[in-house]
């Protein structure tokens, strides 16, 4: 795991097209600006790990 430090307003980039951007910090929360092209699906964790255990669970059709 890569581990930076950014202070508000600064940025990190990945792979050229998203750009995350540390937009506040208050107390114990972080709140993070995410600029990616649409065809990149951006979720918090929880909500990818849902999605990829429902398209698990659903059997393929073939």
């Amino acid at each position: 795991m890569l581990v930076l430090s950014r202070r508000m307003g600064e940025s990190l980039v990945i792979a050229e097209n998203i750009r995350l951007t540390v937009l506040g910090v208050s107390g114990g929360q972080v709140r993070l600006g995410i600029e990616a092209p649409r065809d990149i699906s951006v979720h918090r964790e929880e909500i990818f790990l849902k999605i990829k255990q429902e398209r698990e669970s659903v059997p393929a059709t073939g």
